[in-house]
């Protein structure tokens, strides 16, 4: 089967919101007047497929790197993880912390397991993880 008009690589989009600042943050698309856009995350299970390698102002070009199990990415992490825990987004009470990462956590709810931690990671560091894909996971 022959495939045409498709891209491999690092992603320029226009920002949907402000994503100065964001890098190592994930993001989703989203549609703003018909136009396809970057965006953080708003619900603990959105697709956010993205990694914000390079972030702009709303509006400007941002750059995202697709996830892909065969390349690892550094993800800005909330909280603290181990190697082998699966990361999920961060607790989104606070605007700040939207797009980041955190190890799946203890409370109930509906979560997207995005990746797993490589490497042991404390608050605020780029932790460098492997895209999963592990679906979406119910904690009891």
């Amino acid at each position: 089967m022959s495939q045409s008009n498709t891209r491999v690589g690092d992603v320029r989009l226009e920002a949907g919101q402000d994503l100065r600042g964001k890098e190592g943050c994930l993001a989703k698309l989203g549609v703003i007047q018909g136009r396809t856009v970057a965006a953080l995350p708003s619900d603990y299970a959105d697709p956010a497929l993205f990694v914000v390698t390079e972030g702009a102002d709303i509006g400007e070009l941002v750059s995202l790197r697709p996830l892909e199990p065969a390349r690892n990415v550094r993800v800005r992490l909330q909280g603290a993880c181990n190697p082998g825990d699966v990361l999920v987004l961060a607790d989104m009470m606070l605007a700040v912390d939207a797009g980041k990462v955190r190890k799946l956590p203890d409370e109930s709810g509906n979560y997207r397991g995005h990746l797993v931690a490589e490497e042991a990671g404390t608050q605020g560091q780029l932790v460098l993880a492997r895209p999963a894909f592990l679906g979406l996971i119910y904690v009891n």
